[in-house]
């Protein structure tokens, strides 16, 4: 053989281990991907633990809009009765 038909082996060889590693790495691991706006689950979807998060309020600032009101009342002026 010469070193040309090598070198074109070796390339080859490269390009089809290559390969495999990014078949093996994808066959491996989880994939979880969004596509068009859909969350698309991993193969270990059945398996994995679930965790609840309760509702919580629907507004998410209230303590601080209170504090906003209060604040608001205490620069207010009390009109004065004549």
């Amino acid at each position: 053989m010469t070193k040309h038909t090598l070198k074109r082996m070796n390339h080859k060889l490269s390009h089809v281990a290559c390969g495999l590693a990014i078949v093996a790495s994808l066959a491996l691991t989880g994939c979880q991907g969004v596509y068009s706006g859909v969350v698309l689950p991993s193969p270990w979807y059945l398996q994995d633990d679930v965790q609840y998060f309760p509702p919580g309020p629907e507004f998410k600032l209230s303590r601080e809009a209170a504090a906003m009101e209060e604040a608001k009342a205490q620069i207010e002026s009390v009109p004065q009765d004549r």
